[in-house]
Parts: structure tokens; sequence; C-alpha cells
């Protein structure tokens, strides 16, 4: 079974929280907000879209956001509000240089292999328009250095049983987990996820690679500096000029 599908969706929604999910699109319009170029705004693996569902009612990207989402179980439960196109993350679907701004949140775009991290990341290059966005989030790197192990077992409101192991791998920078979850009615979802973490410096390297540039990072939704207590790492980048 695919991580990124039921098992994901049923497994993350009950902690993510209207709350959380407010505070994060109000981070993501106070981004985009600062780029009053035309054009749509893309969210990449949209998931079932509880940020571009609330980005595209209102506010600075009212009626500017699509969705992005390989994952057919993701879409097909998908909040309303916003258009969604079914797309890799490896080959966009968009015209060369039409949008205005991309986001991703979740470590989304690092959850493939090394090449294929380099791949994407010169798609969003190629799909950006020059002064445009792109605003993504991730764990910084020190902090799972410093925690390597992880285990959740729990309830969901639901009924299902949830249980995740996760080990970070300083030297390749890899999170390796397994999740299982047992729903209420007998039926088993399980999967094994490998996300990439990269340290600051490196994954500065990797843009400048790929046709971007580091525009600035943040630790937090409240736009701190990224410190060894960070809980995120957040990175703003645009087009490399020259």
């Amino acid at each position: 079974m695919s991580f990124f599908g039921e098992l994901y969706l049923r497994s993350t929604q009950p902690f993510l929280s209207p709350d959380v999910t407010a505070r994060e699109v109000a981070y993501l319009e106070r981004c985009f907000t600062r780029v009053p170029l035309p054009g749509p705004v893309v969210d990449l693996g949209c998931g079932h879209g509880r940020h571009a569902s609330a980005l595209n009612s209102s506010g600075a990207l009212k009626g500017r956001v699509v969705g992005l989402e390989l994952d057919a179980y993701s879409l097909a439960h998908r909040l309303p509000g916003f258009t969604a196109i079914r797309g890799d993350l490896r080959s966009l679907p968009f015209q060369s240089g039409s949008l205005a701004g991309a986001y991703a949140w979740y470590s989304t775009l690092f959850a493939f292999s090394e090449t294929e991290h380099r791949v994407i990341l010169r798609e969003i290059a190629r799909c950006l328009r020059p002064g445009a966005l792109l605003v993504f989030q991730s764990v910084p790197y020190e902090r799972l250095r410093q925690q390597p192990g992880a285990s959740f077992q729990g309830t969901l409101p639901d009924g299902s049983l949830l249980h995740e192991e996760s080990v970070f791998d300083p030297d390749t920078g890899v999170d390796h987990g397994r999740r299982r979850l047992t729903l209420a009615d007998g039926r088993v979802l399980s999967g094994v996820y490998s996300i990439r973490y990269y340290p600051l410096a490196e994954l500065a390297q990797l843009l400048e690679a790929t046709g971007l540039t580091t525009r600035w990072v943040h630790g937090s939704l409240q736009g701190e500096p990224l410190s060894s207590t960070s809980t995120d790492l957040i990175v703003g980048a645009e087009l490399r000029h020259g």
C-alpha cells in the first residue's frame, strides 16, 4: 500500500486541528501578500486541500490557488473551494514561467530519492515566473539529530489504533518510518516512508544547483530566525538571477 494515500490521510487528519491549519494558512497568506504577480499559486502535494481550500476562498490569494496531488484517494476526499489537478511533482503539468508562486508543507518535496529531489526543484524553477515565490516547510536536521528515534501508539477519535516508529540516520539525513493503522472495522492499513532532511547549508546548495536561491529562512510560523531549538524549517526561495 502507498504510504501517501488513505493511510496517510486517515492517520494525520486527527492531529491537524482547525487552529493548526488557520495558523499555517495565515503564515502563507503573509508570504504571498508580498508577491503581487498575476497568475496561479500552486499547492504542491495538496493532499485533501486544507491549505488550498482556505487560501482560495478569501484573502490575498482568493481565486488563485490550484492544488496538485498524485494520490487519487486524497483528491476524492478533498475539501471544496479550489481546483485540483492530479499530477506528479517530478513532471509538473504547468507551462514554463506560468506560476506566480508555489508552496509545499510537511517535507512534501523531499519524500523521494536524492536524484528526484533535484528533478522536482528544477521543475518548480522551470514553472515559476521571475519574481515568483516558492515556500516550503520541513523539520530542521539538527532537531532530528538530537532526537533520532520516535514512536507513537494511541487510539484516534474514530476508534482506530495508530502505531508508528521512525529512526533518523544523521549520516544520510534520512528518516525511515513505519506506520500501521487498525481501523475500527478491523481493516489494517500499513506502509513505510523515507524522508530526507537537509542541513540548511546543504539545502541552500541544492536550491542553487537547481536554479533557485534562498530568499529567507524562518524557524517558526511567527517568522523567528532558525535556531537549534526551532520546530520548523520554513524556506522562501525564488529563481536565481544570472
